[in-house]
């Protein structure tokens, strides 16, 4: 039996020795490919270049069907998400009332698409096919809040309030800080 190498941690994170250990758990198989996705996915919240590269070279596996299949599942995301998550829901009712216009001001307001994040890394967007409030179409659900019948307006408005008031939340705790430590 030949005896391949195993390849070195990304880096000395404690969490790629239990990677590494889940890996072993299951023998370094080929058909263990989506649990060690599902737990490098758990241990740092997002699948990025390293950690694909790594899963590959230890399961022996070409990078390309190592991607294929953290692309293929909708579970796996490969950029770390961002502070607040808007899913919005394309389906038919929702597109048909309106979900290209969101994804418009989205696009042009925020610089973000569906599967993205947006560079200050305060908002992810991702779709969802349904999300069973066709009466209320379009429909968003921001922070797991639903928000429906919604304009490219009154969306806008609505993460506006809910970006901005992490803005103001951050200025309260540094006002307490500094009466603290006045």
């Amino acid at each position: 039996m030949i005896d391949f190498a195993k390849p070195e941690l990304p880096s000395d994170d404690k969490r790629w020795k239990a990677i590494q250990k889940e890996m072993r758990k299951h023998g370094y198989r080929h058909d263990a490919l989506i649990q060690i996705l599902h737990s490098v996915q758990g241990a740092f919240g997002y699948l990025g270049k390293d950690a694909l590269a790594f899963v590959a070279a230890s399961l022996r596996l070409p990078m390309s069907k190592v991607y294929a299949v953290a692309t293929f599942y909708h579970y796996f995301v490969l950029e770390p998400a961002g502070e607040h998550s808007c899913v919005i829901c394309t389906g038919t009712a929702c597109y048909i009332k309106g979900v290209p216009e969101l994804l418009d001001m989205l696009k042009r307001e925020y610089g973000v698409g569906l599967g993205e994040t947006t560079a200050d890394k305060k908002l992810s967007l991702v779709s969802a096919r349904c999300v069973g409030a066709c009466g209320l179409a379009p429909v968003a659900v921001i922070d797991g809040e639903t928000y429906g019948k919604l304009t490219a307006e009154s969306m806008h408005e609505t993460l506006e309030k809910i970006l901005n008031s992490d803005i103001a939340e951050t200025a309260d705790a540094s006002r307490d800080e500094e009466e603290v430590e006045a």
